[in-house]
Parts: structure tokens; sequence; C-alpha cells
């Protein structure tokens, strides 16, 4: 049994995946306005959570938070289960929803995902992805970041619900059960933008938001003489890492936002969206060039002999421009609740 569902790829896997969900049952929303309805643009920077042994920076919330929020400001009902070390109870309950004639999305880990090449897979749990169908043993597979439809056995799938090790995603699975006929998408749209702003903005803890990104800086300067040159090397890998690969991360994000605030311009009539927008696009470059100015540094291919120095100044650049952004919008969205 293999569901007529449309593959669709995406940028990032969780917004994508719901996006899809939600078009089968006749909802169509851009992984972006999943993004941003669900306030995905998050950073947090917690030394004291190790990733291979490495302090932790991250550039979203916990994984399945975007879709739980915007579930939650959609009054979309999902249904959500995990299954702690009960796998054959959870390949029974995927099947049993899958005969119902419904996709289901799942949480698994990239490394043991047979369709993506040797190189990248890694150790990392929390890959969402969408199952459409079961046709002797082998189950269909829309993953957000493929081109096309995939498959997996039940043995790889299986193994893939069940990998080991930080944010283990123990069998877990979700699915719309009840979708209003009519959507408010302003009252949404305004209480993710909010939250979004005041999490950038407000959090008093200076670990998270605008201020996470300044303190990560101050860490990243002093990382040669603290670490030494080759752990110093691997811990701005990890960053780059987590900004480009890991989640989509930082640049990647930050044109997702810009293309929801463009369609927020549609919603809500209003072309301030849509000039605030471009602002957010020119951050997305400056963490890229970040990233690109990173990897030479820690490959020991730049030229600048004050490499960390130089992209721990970028990043205070850019924690400038996202708080003068987030103070914008947040002004905006004043505007629009009067």
């Amino acid at each position: 049994m293999k569901l007529d569902f449309e593959h669709i790829p995406a940028g990032h896997c969780e917004n994508g995946v719901i996006s899809s969900l939600l078009r089968y049952h006749g909802l169509n929303l851009s992984e972006a306005m999943i993004f941003g309805i669900g306030s995905g643009y998050f950073f947090a920077y917690m030394p004291f959570v190790k990733v291979n042994g490495i302090p932790l920076a991250s550039f979203r919330p916990v994984p399945g938070m975007i879709f739980a929020r915007a579930a939650k400001r959609l009054g979309i009902k999902m249904k959500k289960q995990t299954f702690r070390k009960q796998p054959k109870r959870a390949m029974d309950e995927l099947d049993k929803v899958l005969e119902k004639k419904l996709p289901v999305g799942v949480q698994t880990g990239v490394y043991h995902l047979s369709y993506f090449p040797p190189a990248y897979r890694f150790h990392f749990n929390a890959h969402n992805l969408t199952v459409f169908g079961k046709e002797n043993g082998t189950y269909h597979i829309s993953d957000p970041v493929m081109e096309y439809p995939t498959t997996l056995t039940h043995q790889e799938l299986k193994k893939a619900r069940f990998a080991k090790g930080p944010l283990s995603p123990n069998g877990k699975m979700y699915y719309p059960i009840d979708i209003p006929e009519d959507i408010e998408l302003k009252p949404a749209i305004l209480k993710g933008i909010k939250q979004t702003c005041d999490w950038m903005l407000t959090i008093p803890v200076p670990l998270f938001g605008v201020k996470g990104i300044r303190y990560l800086s101050k860490r990243v300067r002093k990382w040669p003489d603290k670490l030494g040159a080759r752990k110093a090397a691997s811990y701005l890998a990890q960053l780059v890492r987590m900004l480009e690969e890991i989640g989509t991360g930082g640049a990647g994000f930050r044109f997702i936002y810009a293309a929801f605030l463009q369609e927020v311009s549609e919603v809500f009539d209003d072309p301030r969206y849509f000039e605030i927008s471009k602002e957010m696009t020119n951050i997305g470059d400056k963490w890229r060039k970040f990233s690109s100015l990173a990897a030479q540094t820690c490959k020991g291919r730049s030229s600048d002999p004050d490499g960390y120095n130089t992209v721990a100044n970028l990043m205070l650049e850019i924690a400038d421009d996202e708080e003068r952004f987030f103070t914008e919008l947040k002004k905006l969205i004043s505007d629009a609740g009067k």
C-alpha cells in the first residue's frame, strides 16, 4: 500500500514534514510559514551540554518544538507517540496508521539512513521524515532533504527510529488527527513572531538570543590560547557544522525566516514586512560569510593570521544586526495588533 503523497523537498526537515503532512490533508502552508508560526528561529550556547565532547551551540529550539507550537497556534490536533525500548510496538503502530491511509512523520537518526551517502551519515538523532506507505516489507519515505522519494527496509527504519545517543528518537511518530476548516492565520503569525522576538531579545540569561551570540563570540576569541590550536580548530569546526549541516542552522534558518516575512507581507497586505525581510536576508548572508571564514580558519587555510578574532568580530556584528532587526520587527507587530 502506497499513498498518493506529494513529495516536496524542503530546506529543513521538521518544517518540511509538517508542511507535507498538512498538505496531504488539504491545508497548504509552506515550510517557511510553519517555521515562522512555530517560532523556529533561535540561538543558544550551552557550554554545559556537550555534543561529541564540544559545548553545544544551537540555532533552533528543541526538536519537535516547532511543529508543536505551530499546531497549537493553528488549532491543529496532532497525535504524537514515543515507544521507549519498544521497537516492535513502534513499528506495529506505524503500520496500523499507514493502513488507515494516513502518512506519518517520524524522528530518526541520520547515521542509519541507508539512502544518505556515507559521507553525510553522522550521529544526529533529530532528523524528521515522512513514511507514506509499505509494500512487501519496504517503507516508502519522503525525506524533505532529498530530491526524490526513497525507501527503507523494515530493519533499516526500525534501527533509525531507535538510534542511540543524544536526542534518541525512541520511535517517535506523529500525524494530524483534526484540522479546523477555518484556520485563523493572522493571530498565529503574530504569536509566532512575538515569541521569536522575545526569545531573541529578552531572555535574561546571557546564553540565549543575541546575548548568546555575543557570549559565544567572547569564547571563540579565547579558544586558541585556552584550548590550543588543535582543540580550538575542532571547536570551531563543530560550530560550522551546527550552522551548515545539523538542522539547517544559521544562514539557512535566516533565509527561511526572510521567506516567511515575505509571505506575511501578503497575508497582512503590508509591504513593510517585505522590506524588513531584506534585512534578514542580509543577516543570512553574513552568517554564510562567517561559516566560510570559520571553515578556512579551522582548516588552517586562511590567509588571515588573526582568524579567530576576525570571526569573533563578525559574530558581534551579526548580533548587533539581529538585535536591531528584532527590535524593529517587534515594533512592527505591535502596530499590527492595535
